[in-house]
Parts: structure tokens; sequence; C-alpha cells
């Protein structure tokens, strides 16, 4: 992929090898460990004595070489015919979507049933989602897209450590990417969506439409703009410093021989060290900057596997977090056969908001829509999606019509109302907490987390809870803790909390 590593992530150190921005692609996050960004840009091993080839085509391993099993890059398209946007006609639509993904097209989907003029933009319109989403089930329950998972477990697991387990009663789905993305371009097709396969490389806006300057050489009018290329933020404009946590993960999905979890129940967290005992180097390391396994098993043989670091300002190396997964599938007895995919995953977490109001609107990473306390997006970003539709309808159907600056500040309004930035405040308290904790103190965290009322965690971790719902959890979280997290939380979480006050404040 061309263009320049992307702004987001240049903080984080370049032994991520993380995505470059191009304007016009979607939404690139995964939620494997929810809501993820990744990098698609994989090497197969030139270490080819560990290796031979399958007859499904995926690269089987021999003796320990793991981390070379590197799949070749697979790329599938969906067999749609979609009409596409006619230039020469020089149509001022109602609605550019500069990005393909889950955001962008369930906002083009939602807009164009009410009859107005949409265009989606994106240089793979086709090309089914390379990332894999992980869901709370209730969530999607909530948008009518059940349809879409084609995995559930009826609940999950967190490894507190060796002698804590923590057993959570709420269904967890991996999403069915390409029934998600077919369902919704076939909804777009029939409400009249045009597409347009491109590049947007410039936007000029005049007072009433907005000019897309695509890097085929064709310009698309526009009365709104919306960017829903995630993290890359291509259109949507900050300003101010941007110093975000990085959520990092690598991740397999497996072929093995046998693993050690309960197929019914998809593993949240597992914060156990032992498999690092011989090997104090990484131990220690581990001790500092904790990561946790992911793993949601399809059946005793197949099984997705991701060793996540949770946050962390810088992001850790990718290699760190390999070496560790290579000595936790070690220890549990995990013996790989074979790998269908690999994934290496970046998350920016926190940082500001992007200026508020601005001339184009944003949805998902690029408006600053991830969980600053645990990486989740999608979900969010979806329940999101008839927000903004809605009020885009809204207003281009108003009397005498608004539109250029005072559409976009309205859109934005209601994006982000003031409920939602001071609970994103919040959120960002949270994160700079779990910046400071080491293992033991990150442990002592979500043993008294997920010790709260369902209706408090689940709520968190949706983003359902507002100030001063989010007071009482805090008061919750804290009474629930062990008098050596309660230090803990006060030492380390009075700087961030008069921050989050001051910032409160100003808002």
């Amino acid at each position: 992929m061309d263009g320049k590593l992307m702004d987001t992530v240049l903080k984080a150190h370049n032994q991520h090898g993380f995505l470059r921005p191009v304007c016009g692609f979607s939404e690139t996050v995964s939620i494997l460990s929810p809501s993820k960004l990744q990098n698609q840009e994989l090497r197969l091993s030139s270490r080819k004595g560990h290796l031979r080839r399958a007859k499904n085509g995926c690269i089987r391993a021999s003796g320990t070489a793991l981390l070379e099993l590197v799949p070749e890059i697979k790329k599938e398209s969906l067999e749609f015919e979609l009409p596409m946007y006619d230039p020469s006609k020089g149509l001022v639509v109602d609605l550019a979507v500069v990005g393909g993904g889950p955001a962008g097209l369930a906002v083009a989907q939602q807009v164009s049933e009410a009859g107005l003029r949409v265009c989606s933009i994106d240089p793979s319109p086709k090309l089914i989602w390379p990332n894999n989403y992980g869901v709370w089930v209730d969530e999607f329950e909530a948008m009518d897209l059940l349809d879409c998972l084609d995995t559930t477990w009826s609940g999950a697991v967190v490894f507190i450590n060796d002698q804590t387990k923590k057993d959570l009663g709420r269904p967890y789905g991996r999403v069915n990417r390409k029934q998600l993305k077919s369902k919704m371009l076939q909804k777009c097709i029939a409400n009249g969506v045009k597409f347009h396969q491109a590049k947007v490389i410039k936007v000029i806006h005049e007072e009433a439409k907005s000019l897309l300057i695509c890097n085929d050489g064709v310009t698309i009018q526009a009365t709104v703009v919306l960017d829903a290329t995630g993290f890359s933020r291509c259109l949507v404009q900050y300003d101010k410093p941007y110093n975000p946590g990085y959520q990092v993960a690598y991740g397999i999905l497996a072929e093995v021989e046998d693993h050690p979890f309960d197929v019914d129940k998809m593993v949240f967290m597992d914060w156990r060290d032992s498999h690092l005992k011989g090997n104090m180097e990484l131990k220690e390391r581990n001790s500092r900057i904790p990561t946790f396994l992911y793993a949601m098993p399809f059946s005793s043989n197949r099984i997705f596997l991701e060793e996540t670091s949770l946050v962390a300002r810088p992001g850790l190396a990718m290699e760190d977090i390999q070496q560790r997964m290579v000595a936790r599938l070690k220890h549990l007895g995990i013996k790989v056969k074979a790998i269908e995919e690999d994934e290496r995953c970046v998350i920016p977490m926190g940082g500001p908001l992007p200026v508020l109001p601005q001339r184009v609107v944003g949805i998902g990473g690029t408006a600053g829509m991830v969980h600053p306390s645990t990486g989740y997006m999608v979900a969010r970003t979806l329940a999101a999606a008839p927000i903004v539709a809605n009020s885009i309808v809204s207003y281009l159907g108003s009397n005498g019509g608004v539109s250029g600056n005072e559409l976009s500040a309205n859109v934005w309004k209601d994006l982000w109302p003031i409920k939602r930035r001071r609970q994103r405040e919040f959120f960002c308290f949270g994160m700079d907490i779990l910046l400071k904790l080491d293992l033991p103190g990150t442990r002592r965290f979500f043993n008294a987390f997920f010790d709260l009322e369902p209706h408090y965690w689940h709520g968190f971790l949706s983003s359902r809870l507002f100030l001063p719902e989010l007071i009482f959890f805090g008061l919750s979280l804290f009474s629930h803790a062990s008098n050596t997290s309660r230090v803990e939380i006060m030492a380390k979480g009075t700087l961030p909390l008069v921050k989050m006050i001051g910032n409160l404040i100003r808002d």
C-alpha cells in the first residue's frame, strides 16, 4: 500500500509494521480483541525447510516453526454487480461516503433508504473485509444482526491467575464478514447507492457543497462528506497533539492437534503467566507490561488464538508479543498443525477528539470512537450509524434546507453530544490508570471488575453507562477491590482523576 505512514501510529515506533493510509479505504479494524487495526502486509517466510503445503492451501508446520507459518494473502471479493457512479452526468449527490467498511456502508444504507442520493467511494468496494470481528451477542441482537454471526459461545471466561477464574454468563459471537457485507451491499444497491472505485486524494469545500478529487481524475460533488476511513484520519482534522495508548496483538486462526479450552466458552482474557517461568527476561517484561491470551475455540482442533497487550504507551513490539505467545502455546501443549489466517493488530486508544465541529463529518476510528479503555469499536460504530444517518437526513430535508458548515456542525453535535464526550473522558481516565498497572495490579483490577453487577461491567464494555451512573460504577469497583488495589487506584489514579475533572469542567 502506498502513502505515508499513518500519523496516528507514528509515535509507537515502527517495529509494529503499521498499515499505511489510503483515503477511501474502509474502517480497518478488528475486534477479535475488539475493534483492531490490522496489518495485512504479511510475508511468507523464506525458511522453507520448516514448511509444507496442505491440500486446503494452509501452511503446515513441522517442528517449532510457528511464527514462520505466515499464510499467503487471500483477497476474496463478493460477486455483485455494483451500480457505478457516472461522472459524466455531473450530479451533486447528497452524501459521499469515503470508505466502504461496516461504518461507511451502514450510513450509506440508511441515508439512501430515505431517498437521498448517496455515493460510496472505496478502492475495493467488493472486497470482503480481511478483519475478524467479535462481539457480544446482545449488541448484535439489538441491531437485528444475529444472522451475521457464524459462531456463538454461551459465555466467556477470564483467567485472573492459576487459582482464579471468572465465568461470564454473557454470550459472545464471531461476525460472518461475508454475510455482513453482503447484507449491507444488497440494501445499498436496492436503495440506489452508486459506487466509485477510487481513492480520494483531496477535498475542496464550497459554501453549499464539497468537491472530492479522486486519484483517477474524477471529481465527485456532494452536499455532505463522511470520512469512514478508520485510523488513517484522511479527511477529518485534528488540532491537538496526538499521543494515544496502543493496543497491540498478534493472532492466528489455526488447526491444532488439541487445546485445553471448553468449546462452549470463548476465553476473553487469560492473564496467567506460568508459561514464562523458564524465561526470566520475558517474565520480567510481562510483569511490567502484561499481555493476555484471547481465544475463540471453534472445535477441538480449530481455534483462534491471540496474544494481546491491552494498552501501553508506546505500544509493545510485535516480536515481543509473538515470543510470549509461542511460550504460552508451548506451555498449554497446543501444537499448531496449520495456520489459516495471521493477524498483526494495532489500535490507537484515547487521545483527543477531532476538531468539533468541522466541515467533513466522521464516524468510527477517524471520529475518535474507539473505546479508550478496551479498544472496542465496531458494535459502537454500527449503533452510531443511525444517529449520523438520521441527522443528515433530517437537516437535508428540513424546511429551506441546511447545508455546508451549519449542517456538518449539527451532525457532529448529534454524534458527540455532551453526555458522550463526558463518557469518553471517563473512559480515558480508565485508560490512564490501566497504563500504570503492572501484571499484579492488572490482575487485581480485573478481579474486581468482573465481580461487579453485570449491569455495570456490561455497560462499561458496551459504552452504555453515562455520568452520573459511571460515578456509581467507579464507586462500586472501588468497593469490590482489595485493599491493595484500592491503595494502588488512589496512588496511580489521582493525577488522571484531576485531569478528567479539569477536562469535564472545560467541556
